[in-house]
């Protein structure tokens, strides 16, 4: 079957012009198996981007190849606008996590970072400030090996953080983790993403994903079926739905939505309007100014786990 068209290089363009990531055919071999197969997907600066497909299609071979630990057979890439073939120049301004995290276990979490910044050349205050970043300041002391799964997993994205990244590669980093573990790290993500690093995120956790990344790539049998903002693939299967008693209110709403250009049904009390997601905000807002009540909306249709198994079963 035809997959989705991929979106890549002409609507990607990150703040400086630059695309953290921009792959050009990029394939790898392992015998007769093909492990990446002619990937062309880009990745814009300052995002944080879902790396999606199912066990097997491709993803931590990929990413492997980025981080310069695997050759690939064919095509080519850039990281950070640098060439795949010269991982020395680009490899100091990413940080990555790939596999779990190895550390010293009987020596503190602080040590274990004091001796990678002291291998590396950085500054020991860059050890302050990674820990402060991932939350662990006040278990710093504490031997690494007594650490649970998500301390752990934090430690980690610790070590991948020190050199202060440009672009930080990681693969399943919420493995394992509680709830309260998943929150903690979304809100970690969030906050790197406003210091201006990118993020190149494979999980399994397409709930997670929906809520954190504003960029998809969606990968099977090492192909991209999609390459595009988050919002390009979710909301043409998405409507906004406003309820309201009052019939006044329902047509206000109509016609705001209307003069904006999106398909409106009406059904007794409710609006069903096809438009962006995001595009409840700005609604409530013309409302309000117009004289209108507070907009209160709700969301019907695919999400990304739905939408992702459909992909799959049209690409067989």
């Amino acid at each position: 079957m035809p997959s989705l068209s991929t979106r890549n290089s002409s609507r990607t363009p990150g703040p400086n012009g630059t695309p953290a990531i921009a792959t050009n055919g990029l394939s790898k071999r392992f015998g007769p198996r093909k492990a990446v197969d002619g990937l062309s997907i880009t990745v814009p600066s300052g995002t944080i981007a879902g790396f999606v497909g199912p066990n097997g299609a491709g993803k931590t071979t990929t990413l492997r190849m980025l981080l310069g630990l695997v050759r690939p057979t064919e095509g080519g890439a850039t990281v950070l606008g640098i060439p795949l073939s010269d991982p020395p120049s680009y490899l100091p301004r990413v940080g990555g996590l790939v596999d779990a995290p190895t550390f010293y276990p009987s020596l503190s979490g602080r040590t274990n970072l004091e001796v990678l910044a002291q291998l590396g050349g950085l500054p020991r205050s860059r050890v302050d400030a990674v820990l402060e970043t991932v939350e662990l300041t006040d278990r710093a002391k504490d031997p690494a090996g007594r650490y649970s799964h998500g301390m752990k997993q934090r430690l980690g994205l610790a070590m991948a953080l020190l050199p202060g990244p440009e672009l930080l590669i990681v693969d399943e980093p919420a493995n394992g983790l509680d709830p309260l573990g998943i929150i903690q790290l979304r809100d970690l993500l969030r906050g790197l993403r406003a210091q201006g690093k990118t993020i190149f995120l494979s999980s399994h956790l397409l709930g997670e994903l929906e809520r954190v990344a504003d960029w998809l790539v969606v990968l099977n049998e090492g192909r991209a079926l999609f390459c595009g903002p988050s919002s390009d693939l979710l909301d043409r299967r998405r409507e906004l739905v406003v309820e309201a008693d009052e019939p006044a209110q329902l047509d206000l709403v109509a016609r705001i939505a209307g003069d904006a250009g999106y398909t409106i049904n009406r059904e007794g009390r409710s609006l069903r309007i096809a438009c962006p997601i995001g595009f409840a905000e700005e609604l409530d807002r013309r409302v309000r100014q117009a004289g209108g009540a507070r907009v209160v909306t709700h969301v019907i249709g695919a999400d990304l786990e739905e939408t992702f198994l459909r992909m799959l079963q049209n690409d067989r």
